[in-house]
């Protein structure tokens, strides 16, 4: 924890942030997957967070030191924020293809973020990094024009589903806004990700239970639940922590652009995993993303 907090503000922190960004992007494709995957969204879900909030509850309790008593309303704050995200983005992958409402998620995120960071943080971005995010923007809703022209299951509720995924975007702008302030007001940044997977975990799974009751009743694979649900709680702990920590070593905003690019990797989980076919345009608009990425990153 001294060595992390150490290289805020320095070159190799920032170095490092890049990687977590990055790490984290890979990471939330494969998780966005698990959710959208063989399970209902919600099942997938309760199933998850029930997972990364028990793993959690050791580290928050025994290991980590315990929260300053300023974290609390900050805790509460973060839960309220990532139920209503966790909420509209269930509803939206019942309701859409992956392929189509995933990079839309992810193309308003971090826009909205960037706008955060501004105010909440006095970031600012360069006139070149402004371009980066027009070229990742246009990459990405391109990406989900073309999957949405192309794709055809699920078109009768496509509108529905748009729509809610404008709505999780914005809500993950506000997390990934709210999250950072959270993890910087902690002298150690470990104490914020142990006691959120633990309150996040614990506290939203049971309401998952209670509200979805006769579908957890029509399970009858627990074991493949119980899988998906370790397998996904340990992505998250990689995805989230990852750029969590990037927020804090770094600028809220570049992070949350470079964490989008894995609407690149959400395409090729899509095809590889899913079956989904990759086209040439379809390369052409993940590369317009990279490039917008890049602009980002060397123009700062």
């Amino acid at each position: 924890m001294d060595w992390l907090i150490a290289l805020e503000g320095t070159v190799e922190g920032h170095r490092l942030a890049l990687a977590l960004a990055l790490f984290a992007a890979i990471l939330h494709a494969v998780f966005g997957a698990l959710q959208k995957g063989r399970h209902d969204p919600w099942i997938s879900r309760m199933a998850i967070d029930a997972s990364y909030g028990v793993m959690a509850a050791p580290f928050a309790l025994f290991v980590v030191p315990w929260p300053e008593p300023h974290m609390w309303p900050i805790f509460a704050g973060a839960f309220c924020i990532h139920l209503c995200y966790k909420v509209a983005q269930a509803f939206c992958y019942t309701k859409g293809a992956f392929t189509v409402v995933y990079p839309v998620v992810r193309g308003t995120g971090p826009l909205f973020t960037v706008i955060g960071a501004s105010i909440v943080f006095g970031e600012r971005f360069t006139a070149g990094q402004w371009a980066g995010v027009a070229v990742l923007l246009a990459g990405i809703y391109g990406l989900a024009v073309y999957n949405l022209r192309n794709v055809r299951v699920d078109r009768e509720t496509m509108p529905l589903a748009l729509g809610l995924a404008v709505l999780t975007g914005i809500f993950v702008a506000l997390y990934t806004t709210f999250d950072a302030y959270g993890i910087r007001a902690t002298a150690d940044p470990f104490t914020f990700l142990a006691w959120f997977f633990m309150i996040d975990g614990l506290g939203f799974s049971p309401l998952v239970a209670i509200a979805h009751r006769r579908a957890v009743a029509r399970i009858v694979d627990w074991g493949s639940v119980l899988r998906l649900g370790l397998t996904g709680g340990l992505v998250a702990f990689g995805s989230f922590g990852a750029i969590l920590l990037a927020t804090r070593l770094d600028k809220v905003g570049e992070a949350a652009v470079l964490r989008e690019t894995s609407t690149v990797f959400a395409a090729l989980i899509g095809w590889l995993m899913l079956g989904e076919r990759v086209g040439a345009r379809r390369l052409v608009l993940m590369a317009l993303i990279a490039l917008g990425a890049v602009i980002v990153e060397f123009s700062g």
